[in-house]
């Protein structure tokens, strides 16, 4: 009887270790299988006015030899959104575009061998871009003069509005006039960098009419927008440090929704883009640290590498290789191996799964079958919250009307080599409703298995990735962004 007694106390003392350890792990946030969403009803689109105080920027630092530049979300700058609940829903709607547009470059260029030799019709976005997706602005100096222009990893040519201007957009600062600049050149249509511009625009450059042999460009955008001018030499400040000869496109002749930017600076592979261009300077590094949605939140971006201390990341950079694709060569892939909910692993394949990084998409595509077992896992995790109606390409949605905060499985992306990317609180859901009484998981399948999944911009708020050409790496780190 006795021994009976002792049992039953040390059972009962058992199971109040494990009930505290429970709610301590709640109540800290359990780094492994919850996290904490705060504040809920506290939507961005509800301080417009504050938004637009907060878009100032602040000088670049410089650190031996690294620059650092802030970085802002482009519609919080822009003054023209006076909707943010029919913003934040169009956006949708245009990165659904964005992400079709994609994939039929890459199913292109994998059967044809070559980008560019197809028509327009097979591809809706001649730069696999749509400029309504493209959230993020920062501040550069062009020929002694400041320009903001929108951040763009899948592109590669810079460009900024230029007067004369036969169709220039609305922008917030002066149009670059290259003739009063001494330090401006024309490059002429015979250089071998005319020469190199299918890759970077996917149009041939073009020699001017007349007399005028300067080197002409054409982008083209899906939704009729686009730049056309023609290239040229300039002296860039990225804070301290000056790049000169800079090549970049002189825009003539712009249509589209820049949000008032004045241009738009190409990350990508090619080599026109700035990462390129820089190399001698910057290694071919690059990082960035997309902040929250919310009005005057800051990120940055950082040109550069070796020491990252100036970084405030929370967990040590992890690396994984990009993977070599020579019909898409200007476009970052990766190979994802492995997807966990709460730490319970979906499996993606034994070899892994080719995916693109792009800052250009909102909402990261996962194949068909793999988007099931994530929506299912999902759904077992997050049981007894009341559901709401699907919106556009998102269809888990949930009712969290009255919450203000909640928790929710972490999601975690594992890529070969052992790197890791945690997806942020910010970056699971995505508020359709700003009362929360329709929020949708921030995540959408594709159409079909053979199609390349995409790590969208979404799921990288408060993430320092680091982009090195040099050795063929991206890396992840969990951070805090601002500036």
């Amino acid at each position: 009887m006795e021994i009976s007694k002792s049992l039953c106390f040390f059972l009962l003392l058992l199971l109040l270790f494990f009930v505290d350890q429970a709610r301590s792990d709640a109540i800290n946030g359990d780094s492994e299988k919850l996290h904490r969403l705060l504040h809920l009803q506290k939507r961005p689109w509800k301080q417009q006015e504050e938004a637009v105080i907060n878009c100032i920027f602040q000088k670049p630092r410089v650190r031996e030899g690294i620059t650092t530049l802030e970085m802002k979300e482009k519609d919080y700058c822009s003054g023209e959104v006076t909707d943010w609940q029919k913003n934040l829903q169009n956006r949708l709607i245009s990165d659904a575009i964005h992400v079709q547009s994609l994939q039929s470059r890459i199913k292109s260029a994998i059967f044809s061998g070559d980008t560019h030799q197809i028509s327009d019709s097979q591809i809706p976005l001649s730069s696999g871009t749509r400029l309504q997706t493209l959230n993020y602005i920062v501040t550069v100096a062009l020929g002694g003069r400041d320009s903001t222009l929108i951040v763009d990893t899948g592109s590669d040519l810079t460009w900024v509005q230029c007067r004369p201007c036969r169709l220039c957009y609305n922008q917030q600062e002066p149009l670059f006039d290259p003739s009063n600049s001494s330090s401006f050149l024309s490059l002429s249509c015979n250089s071998p960098t005319c020469l190199a511009l299918p890759p970077a625009t996917g149009n041939s450059g073009l020699c001017g009419n007349g007399n005028s042999s300067s080197c002409g460009y054409e982008i083209n955008y899906g939704d009729g927008s686009y730049s056309r001018g023609e290239l040229g030499f300039e002296r860039l400040n990225l804070g301290e440090i000056v790049i000169d000869n800079f090549i970049f496109g002189c825009g003539r002749n712009n249509k589209g929704l820049f949000g008032g930017a004045s241009g738009l600076m190409g990350l990508g592979r090619s080599k026109l883009s700035l990462v390129s261009q820089t190399s001698s300077v910057f290694d071919g590094i690059f990082s960035y640290c997309l902040p929250s949605t919310g009005a005057g939140a800051s990120g940055s971006l950082t040109m550069g590498g070796g020491d990252f201390s100036n970084f405030r990341n929370v967990s040590p950079i992890s690396y994984t290789r990009m993977v070599s694709n020579p019909q898409m060569p200007n476009f970052y892939f990766l190979n994802l191996t492995g997807i966990t909910i709460g730490g319970v692993n979906l499996g993606v394949s034994n070899n892994g799964a080719l995916s693109l990084i792009d800052s250009g998409t909102v909402i990261t595509r996962l194949t068909p079958s793999i988007y099931r077992a994530f929506k299912a896992e999902f759904e077992k995790q997050f049981s007894g919250f009341q559901t709401a109606p699907g919106f556009s390409i998102l269809n888990t949605c949930f009712n969290l009307t009255g919450f203000k905060e909640v928790n929710i499985p972490t999601v975690k992306f594992y890529f070969e080599g052992n790197a890791e990317m945690t997806v942020d609180v910010e970056g699971v859901f995505y508020f359709v409703k700003s009362d929360a009484s329709q929020i949708c998981l921030a995540f959408a399948s594709l159409g079909y298995e053979d199609q390349s999944m995409i790590i969208g911009n979404y799921q990288q708020k408060n993430q320092r990735v680091v982009y090195n050409s040099k050795e063929s790496t991206v890396g992840f780190a969990a951070e805090p962004c601002g500036f």
